[in-house]
C-alpha cells in the first residue's frame, strides 16, 4: 500500500475496514478506507484517511474472487504484486485447495474467498469460516440465514505473547446456540438433553455445604448445579429443576442436616407418576427417598441409571 513507517499504526484501523465488506460491499469498504461515509441512519463515520492509490491494493484484493478456485488464486497473485508473504501464503492457500479436491470437497462445498479476513489481527495464517446456506423461521416466523456456525485460523504469535514461544498452533470455536437453532429447526435434535443434577439451597448460610455436594457429584462424572435463585420458593427451585430437564434434585435441609441424611428426589419419575398412576401405584413407586449424606452420589447414579 505504500504507507512505509505509518502501515503498523494503520494496519488495525484497515483490517477493522475490510471486515465489513460483505455488509457494506466494495463502495462502502473504499469509502471508509479514504474519506469516510455515511450510515443508513444518515451519521457520518470518519474514514482510515488513505488516499485512493493507497486503497487501491486492498480493493483489489477483496474483490479477488472468482468463478473458480484457479481463478481466485490467478487474481491473488496479480494482487499481491511482487511480496514474497503474499506468494508463500497463495501457494498454500492452493494447497489447501488440492487437499480438500482430493478429500471430495468440491466447489459446493469449500470456497476460498478472499473477503474472510476476520481475525487477522491475531491470525498468522489461514483463517476458515464455516457457514450454513440453508434459511430457517425465527420466533416471529420470518425467514433468516443461519450464516456463520464456527471459525478459527491459524495463530502461531498468539502462544509466543504468553510463552515467548514459537509454537504452531490452529483453532476453531463453534457458535453454540446457533448451530443447536439451525439443527432444531431441520429436525436434527431427535433426543432432549438431560439437564443436571440440581442441589436445592434451604439455607443461604450453608452454601458451601450445597457447593460441597456438588463438587462431589461433578468428580463422579456427573453434571450437578446449585440453585443459585431466591431460595424463598422451593416450589420455583422445582420448577427451575424442571426447565433444565434435571433427573434428580437433592435437598438438605436444618432437619436432613442434624440426622446426617438427605432426600433425593426423581424428577423423571415423579413427572411420569403425576401424569397418570393411581393413589395406591403412587404410594407403591414412591419419587423421593431418604438416603445417609455419604450415600450422595450412588443413590443420584442408580437412580439416574434407572431412568436411562
Amino acid at each position: 500500500m505504500g504507507l512505509g513507517e505509518d502501515a503498523v499504526a494503520i494496519k488495525d484501523n484497515v483490517l477493522r475496514t475490510i471486515d465489513k465488506f460483505d455488509k457494506i460491499g466494495e463502495a462502502g469498504v473504499r469509502e471508509l478506507l479514504t474519506k469516510g461515509r455515511l450510515d443508513a441512519t444518515g451519521a457520518y463515520i470518519d474514514g482510515v484517511g488513505l488516499s485512493e492509490d493507497q486503497a487501491a491494493p486492498v480493493l483489489a484484493f477483496l474483490t479477488s474472487k472468482a468463478a473458480d478456485v484457479t481463478g481466485t488464486l490467478a487474481n491473488l497473485r496479480a494482487a499481491i504484486g511482487d511480496s514474497k508473504i503474499g506468494a508463500d501464503g497463495i501457494a498454500e492457500l492452493e494447497q489447501i485447495g488440492e487437499l480438500l479436491a482430493a478429500g471430495g470437497y468440491g466447489a459446493d462445498r469449500i470456497d476460498i474467498d478472499p473477503s474472510v479476513v476476520r481475525g487477522l489481527g491475531y491470525y498468522t495464517g489461514p483463517v476458515y469460516e464455516a457457514e450454513l446456506t440453508f434459511e430457517i423461521l425465527d420466533e416471529k416466523g420470518r425467514k433468516r440465514q443461519v450464516g456463520s456456525v464456527a471459525g478459527g485460523g491459524r495463530y502461531d504469535d498468539l502462544v509466543k505473547r504468553f510463552t515467548g514461544q514459537e509454537v504452531p498452533a490452529t483453532g476453531v470455536s463453534i457458535g453454540v446456540d446457533r448451530l443447536l437453532a439451525a439443527l432444531r429447526e431441520k429436525g436434527r435434535l431427535t433426543t432432549t438433553p438431560t439437564g443436571p443434577v440440581v442441589v436445592t439451597v434451604m439455607d443461604r448460610d450453608r452454601m458451601a455445604d450445597y457447593q460441597a455436594m456438588v463438587t462431589e457429584l461433578r468428580n463422579a462424572g456427573l453434571r450437578a448445579e446449585v440453585y443459585l435463585g431466591n431460595p424463598k420458593n422451593f416450589g420455583n427451585q422445582l420448577k427451575y429443576a424442571d426447565k433444565r430437564n434435571s433427573p434428580v434434585a437433592v435437598i438438605e435441609g436444618g432437619d436432613e442436616k442434624d440426622r446426617g441424611v438427605i432426600q433425593i428426589k426423581d424428577l423423571i419419575l415423579g413427572a411420569r407418576i403425576a401424569e397418570s398412576a393411581t393413589l395406591e401405584e403412587w404410594k407403591e413407586r414412591p419419587s423421593q427417598f431418604e438416603v445417609p449424606r455419604g450415600d450422595l452420589v450412588a443413590k443420584v447414579r442408580e437412580i439416574i441409571e434407572s431412568q436411562g
